[in-house]
Order: structure tokens, then C-alpha cells, then sequence
């Protein structure tokens, strides 16, 4: 009988699943790579080798503002590996520049020191100047309009600087396509009203905006339009194995180079779809899976292989609660999945509500599949989102054959339901 390990917060659980109702386990074949060379070596390389720009070193010659945004505490990003070398090449090409690392944290609450620091290490966090950016209080700018529509407000502090780069990581995102390279601004460092419209429930239910998808991606258009606007002049994009650890690096243009590491990821992480009557899946473990707001992109992944009217088992540990205070209201004061949907398709884009896109993908999800949640939440957290809490794998697999009133429900593994992009049942 196959035995799989799942990520669950900083440990790792075991399942062992009867031959007879195993279906399949979906895993990026990224977990099997093996890199070419060290962590370290892999981005100095990246760095020495930019796509559609100069060196970083040579970019920064006279600049005496530059700004270096960074991912935020809810990203895997091994940013103690990236960003020393990205400070290094901006000294050699400006020795007295002025650097401010802004991290950027999109909606997110601010990130703690403890996080900071569990980040970028204690030299960066006390040498470096770092500030967090707030979507609600940070002094930003209004630069225009999105391609969509949408106004364009951006942080002072990166626009003021006479040169922006970023770092980030490549994923398959739920409704981005991918992660990293253009999501450093939009959402990363705009205000909410930005995030909110650049969100909106159209968006958001485009067939368009989905794991792996780019090319006609509403989403994903404003976001590169706003890293073009900010003047986002250079990344360093990574993407990682299931240890975090970097496998392969990207460094240049926003666009040409994210486009090298997603060609990277995408060839080597797509999966067929094993459909099956329950789906055990995860978020990827810490820091992915620190709350329910987060681990819907890990559920989006099952909904891709689970059969109509079967069971999603999500494995998150959840120790910070709900994740998003509106996320949880939506669901405590509507319980009609349906209506909740239709509620959110006639709002208008400028009119988005904060956390509308996370409850209308769970929704979605939820009218797919029953969803059984396997976390450190609080029971009736869980319930009122409409899933049904679970203390462990197996009494989630107990829980999800009653439902099904079939003891031998056929089951799939998606160890790591953020690595994989699952190609669609027929």
C-alpha cells in the first residue's frame, strides 16, 4: 500500500492508502529535479546573466535612490539567499546608493520583527534599512489608469526611487497564472483600492484567470502594466523545491525574464488529472498554510481532479486563524453559496469588496466538492466557512466516507497542492 507524505505546517504527516482506492499521487516533477548548482551559485549566475537588461552592477551606476522590494512573511521566498547578492551588485555599481528594502505585503497584515528576521537574517534586518509597506497607510501616489480601468495607486517610496528592482519566487497561482515577477507591485506594493479592483468578481471568474494561465489573463495584464508604470526595472525571480530551497534562478526584465522561469516551472510541474472520489490535498506546509485564507490556492488544486459531488480533504495547519477578518464575515452572514456568487458577480469592479476574490473561489470550490479541513483552527472557524474540521487524516478519511456512504471511495494525493498545475478532468 502506498504510504504519502503531506506538509503540515513545519512537520510532515504520513497516510498509507489501500491499493484498491488509490488513484494516483499528482507531484511536480520539480521535486525530483536536481539543480545544477548551489543555491548561492545558481543566483549569482542569474545575476551575471540578466534577460533583456544590463547587469544589475551596470544599472545602478549613478543611482543614488534605489529600492529593493521583498516578498512578505506569507511567501516561501529564500530571500537570505537572493537579496545579499542583489546588494552586493547594487554597491558595485553605486557604492553610496541609498537602498531601501520595502517588503511588500499586498493586503497582508505587516510582518512582524520576528518574521523579519526569520526572513533576511539578522545582518540584513540590522543593517539594512527595511520598511513595510501598509495598503491603508503607506503614502502612495496615483499614477494613471489600469488597462481595465482601475486607478493605479502605487507606494511614494518605490516610485521616488531612481531605480526599483525586486526578488521574488515563480509558483502556479490560482487566478495569477504564476507568481513572482509583475505581482511584486500589483498587489505587492499599491493601494488596497488597486488590489480590490484589479480582484473583481469578472476577473476573478474568467475562465482566463486560472492556475497556469497567462495569455489573455485580465489579472495578470494589469499586473504587468502596473510593474511597466512603476518602472520595475529589474527582477531576480527564483523557483524553489519542497525544501524552499532554490533549484533554478531568473534575473532581468519583469517580463522576459518571469516568462524564462515559468516556461521553466510550467514544463516541469504540470500533472494529469487522477479523478477520484476524495482528494487529500495540502498547502504546502509553513509559511503557505498559515491560515484558511491562503489554503483555498491548495484547494483549487483537488477541485481540478475531485469528481462532481466528491471530497476535498485540505490539510492546513492554520495557527493564524482565518487570515482575513471580511473572508470570514462573507461566510458568516451569507450561507447561501449561490447567492453569495451571484452577489459578487453583480458588484461592481470599482466597488470590489476586501477578500471578495478569496470567499468567491471558495465558494466555487464548495459547490464542487464537500471540503473536509484538517487544522489548529478553532472548530467553529472552520464550520462557518462551511467545511467540516478534522483532527486528523484519518478521521477526515472517516468523516469523508460517510459522506460518501462508501467505505471504499477511491482516493488521490496531492502532496503539495500550490507546486502542481493540474490538468482539467475531461
Amino acid at each position: 500500500m502506498p504510504t504519502i507524505s503531506f506538509p503540515y505546517g513545519r512537520e510532515t504527516l504520513t497516510c498509507t492508502i489501500p491499493e484498491s482506492r488509490f488513484r494516483g499521487e499528482l507531484v511536480s516533477q520539480m521535486h525530483h529535479y536536481r539543480a545544477t548548482a548551489s543555491q548561492e551559485v545558481l543566483v549569482e549566475e542569474a545575476l551575471a546573466n540578466p534577460t533583456g537588461t544590463p547587469k544589475l552592477s551596470v544599472m545602478a551606476e549613478g543611482k543614488k535612490n534605489v529600492v529593493l522590494i521583498a516578498s512578505d512573511h506569507t511567501r516561501p521566498v529564500p530571500s537570505r539567499v537572493i537579496i545579499p547578492p542583489m546588494l552586493a551588485e547594487i554597491r558595485k555599481g553605486s557604492p553610496g546608493a541609498k537602498i531601501t528594502i520595502l517588503v511588500s505585503t499586498g493586503c497582508h497584515r505587516e510582518t512582524t520583527r520576528e518574521e523579519l528576521l526569520n526572513k533576511f537574517g539578522s545582518d540584513i534586518l540590522k543593517n539594512e534599512k527595511i520598511v513595510i509597506h501598509n495598503c491603508d497607510t503607506s503614502e502612495t501616489v496615483h499614477v494613471g489608469k489600469l488597462p481595465s480601468g482601475g486607478d493605479l495607486i502605487v507606494s511614494k517610496i518605490a516610485l521616488d526611487a531612481d531605480l526599483l528592482v525586486s526578488e521574488g519566487f515563480i509558483e502556479p497561482h490560482f487566478f495569477a497564472g504564476f507568481s513572482g515577477g509583475r505581482k511584486s507591485v500589483l498587489p505587492g506594493i499599491v493601494n488596497r483600492e488597486t488590489v480590490l479592483y484589479n480582484h473583481n468578481a469578472d476577473f476573478i471568474d474568467s475562465p482566463r484567470s486560472r492556475t497556469g494561465v497567462v495569455e489573455g489573463n485580465p489579472i495578470h495584464n494589469d499586473m504587468l502594466y502596473a510593474a511597466r508604470i512603476a518602472r520595475l526595472a529589474f527582477i531576480c525571480n527564483v523557483v524553489i523545491n519542497a525544501r524552499k530551497e532554490v533549484i533554478y534562478a531568473v534575473a532581468g526584465d519583469v517580463d522576459l525574464a518571469h516568462r524564462i522561469g515559468r516556461e521553466f516551472l510550467a514544463s516541469r510541474c504540470q500533472v494529469d488529472a487522477a479523478p477520484a472520489d476524495i482528494v487529500i490535498t495540502t498547502n504546502g506546509g509553513y509559511p503557505l498554510d498559515q491560515n484558511i485564507y491562503q489554503a483555498v490556492k491548495g484547494m483549487t488544486a483537488a477541485e481540478a481532479t475531485v469528481r462532481k459531488g466528491g471530497v476535498i480533504v485540505m490539510l492546513a495547519c492554520s495557527n493564524d486563524g482565518h487570515g482575513g477578518e471580511e473572508f470570514y464575515r462573507t461566510f458568516v452572514e451569507e450561507k447561501d453559496l449561490g447567492r453569495m456568487t451571484e452577489t459578487f458577480l453583480k458588484t461592481p469592479k470599482d466597488k470590489t469588496r476586501v477578500d471578495q476574490w478569496e470567499s468567491q473561489i471558495l465558494a466555487r470550490v464548495l459547490q464542487h466538492a464537500r471540503v473536509i479541513y484538517m487544522s489548529s483552527a478553532p472548530d467553529e472557524m472552520v464550520k462557518a466557512f462551511q467545511m467540516i474540521p478534522a483532527h486528523s487524516i484519518e478521521e477526515a478519511l472517516k468523516k469523508a466516507e460517510e459522506i460518501l456512504g462508501d467505505p471504499q471511495a477511491t482516493i488521490t494525493a496531492i502532496p503539495d497542492g500550490i507546486a502542481v498545475m493540474v490538468r482539467g478532468m475531461e
